[in-house]
């Protein structure tokens, strides 16, 4: 039986490896996401920069809270905190 994750959006880039490490590492906890691609849709793009105040991909969300890129993501998995986060979106996280 697989745990019940909140919805992970996603936005990347087809050539980013830091996308696809927060992929496979998502992958490989059976979390399913809604992978949104900015490489040609500057439409999605803006909304990505405007919702994460960010430039760069990946950017993450886990419910409603922007968890930010792959170095926030692993820092979160190497803490030991993903996987209740992933399930407990609600939980405050200490970021900027």
């Amino acid at each position: 039986m697989t745990a019940e994750f909140k919805e992970v959006v996603i936005y990347t880039t087809l050539l980013c490896p830091f996308c696809l490490r927060a992929k496979r590492l998502l992958e490989n906890k059976k979390v399913r996401y809604k992978e949104i691609s900015v490489d040609r849709d500057m439409v999605k793009r803006q909304e990505m920069i405007q919702k994460s105040k960010r430039l760069t991909v990946p950017q993450i969300w886990v419910g409603n809270i922007h968890v930010g890129g792959w170095d926030e993501l692993s820092a979160l998995n190497r803490a030991g905190k993903l996987d209740s986060f992933l399930a407990d979106s609600s939980s405050a996280l200490e970021t900027e």
